[in-house]
């Protein structure tokens, strides 16, 4: 009897227990297919980062003895399908057991659930082994709370694990330092030249343009720079801990345009591929702070993200799925603007942050939640375009992750499951961190006039057009105060200013 064991694309974990022993009667399936490229428009990097790593990661198990059957995107008799594919496994190699890991999206977990109606063919779902812990266990955490908040869900995690702890008390005598995490940077001190891969991916750009799958952004498959197996993966984090972790904490938020890297690890995609393990992340930043006397500040920031954050985002999304991509609080309808997809825009800020996305497939969390995400919110634009663009466009982006962070921290089109308030700014923000505003066409102070910062009365607007839901939030009482002062014929002029951008969006 033959087993068959599925390998999902972002499931490349070299030590799973599936692999800690050679069964000769175990397949292990894995494919490139069209259903996976095609159902939102992907970024060509992020096409390429997938199917290179799978290649590299059945290339080691055949070189440690494993059976795999590895189906490419241009093979031939590729139904492009999980379903059918295994169908003609099943026929072929007398399947009589199907083993999968449990899919991280909803989407996927309801696609392989098919797979129990095959007839004659026992399947199993085991665990990913890689989270730290259940896909449920953050419903459950607050299953008896009224509200939910990540910072309480982060410090149990930081004693359960007893990370950055002593003696049930957090090392320093805080257990957050986010308030040391959001320093301007100006040029100092210099970033680092550190680890990156360079692959050239001509060939599989060529298959994958040959297929016809439709894609966007730069390719740069000749000099491609991200990682593709555990040793590369493992290269780059342990760079980041000797070169970079030690000014992160203090720039984690800066914004730069000559610098799109600044201290930030570039191993979103190694984790959500499963290369790494989120625990040998967090052990090495940790390690870190005890062997190299690293601040603790970027320790705890770093940590944070990963420990708290990634878990508490992937049960806010196991807890609200299926239908959270349905939601949208404020019924916002307007359209997606044309540079959304080439970064032409004369919103300075704007340009830069998407035409870095289009260009390297990767945007740090300030320029997707306080660029793009901001101006998506206060433009009014369908929260359900602003996610499926932002699940497109950047090379770590999964659902589980990337959709409470789009419509949920973002768009507040969730109405406050996951954020306490919507995160949208002035220009004044957005100046204060970065140095976009310098040479913009629009003048970061100005709320009215013909080179007006369209944040500026975007801002206004979108508090006084949605009064009716945000007037009480607790957390908005100086804004709404502020709103509440201002001169009638100041607020006619602002919202008079706004409206002419919000119905000129491309535009701008």
């Amino acid at each position: 009897m033959n087993k068959l064991r599925l390998i999902l694309g972002d499931q490349l974990n070299i030590n799973h227990s599936w692999f800690k022993e050679n069964d000769p009667s175990v397949i292990y399936v894995m494919m490139e297919i069209k259903d996976e490229t095609n159902y939102v428009l992907h970024h060509i990097q992020k096409i390429l980062a997938t199917f290179a790593a799978m290649r590299f990661f059945s290339k080691q198990l055949i070189h440690k003895g494993f059976k795999v059957t590895y189906i490419k995107i241009n093979e031939k008799g590729n139904k492009q399908s999980f379903f059918e594919n295994i169908k003609g496994i099943i026929e072929t190699k007398n399947i009589k057991e199907i083993d999968y890991q449990e899919p991280d999206e909803f989407r996927l977990a309801a696609e392989l659930k098919k797979l129990e109606k095959i007839s004659n063919v026992k399947t199993n779902c085991v665990d990913s082994e890689h989270f730290l812990v259940p896909r449920l266990y953050v419903k459950e955490f607050f299953s008896e709370k009224k509200h939910w908040r990540m910072e309480e869900f982060y410090r149990s995690m930081r004693k359960k694990f007893s990370i950055l702890m002593k003696d049930e008390k957090p090392i320093g005598g805080k257990w957050n330092y986010d308030l040391d995490n959001r320093k301007r940077w100006d040029g100092n001190p210099k970033t680092s030249e550190d680890f990156r891969p360079s692959h050239n991916h001509n060939n599989l750009l060529k298959e994958i343009n040959d297929e016809e799958i439709q894609n966007f952004g730069e390719s740069q498959s000749a000099n491609f720079r991200w990682p593709i197996s555990r040793e590369e993966s493992l290269q780059l984090l342990e760079n980041f801990v000797d070169k970079v972790l030690v000014n992160f904490g203090d720039f984690q938020d800066a914004l730069h345009d000559e610098n799109w890297r600044l201290f930030h690890s570039f191993l979103s995609f190694s984790l959500n591929s499963k290369m790494l393990s989120p625990i040998e992340v967090i052990n090495k930043a940790e390690e870190a702070y005890y062997k190299k006397d690293l601040p603790l500040a970027s320790i705890e920031g770093f940590i944070r993200q990963i420990l708290g954050w990634r878990e508490y985002i992937r049960g806010v999304y196991w807890a609200n799925m299926p239908g959270y991509d349905e939601h949208n609080y404020f019924k916002h309808k307007n359209k997606l603007p044309d540079w959304y997809w080439t970064g032409k825009t004369d919103m300075r800020c704007l340009s830069l942050s998407i035409s870095q996305s289009l260009e390297n497939a990767y945007a740090h969390h300030i320029q997707r939640l306080m660029v793009i995400g901001n101006f998506s919110l206060l433009a009014g634009i369908n929260p359900k375009d602003v996610h499926q663009w932002y699940l497109g466009i950047y090379i770590d982006a999964y659902e589980w992750v990337e959709l409470p962070n789009t419509l949920g921290m973002s768009q507040f089109a969730d109405g406050g499951l996951l954020a306490t308030k919507p995160y949208v700014s002035s220009a004044a923000y957005i100046n204060k961190m970065s140095n976009y505003c310098a040479n913009c066409k629009y003048k970061y102070k100005e709320k009215l006039g013909e080179d007006a910062c369209p944040f500026n009365s975007l801002y206004w607007n979108f508090f006084d057009r949605h009064q009716d839901k945000l007037s009480k939030n607790p957390r908005l009482g100086i804004v709404n105060s502020q709103l509440k002062k201002m001169d009638q014929s100041q607020k006619e002029e602002i919202n008079q200013k706004a409206n002419f951008y919000l119905n000129n969006l491309n535009s701008l």
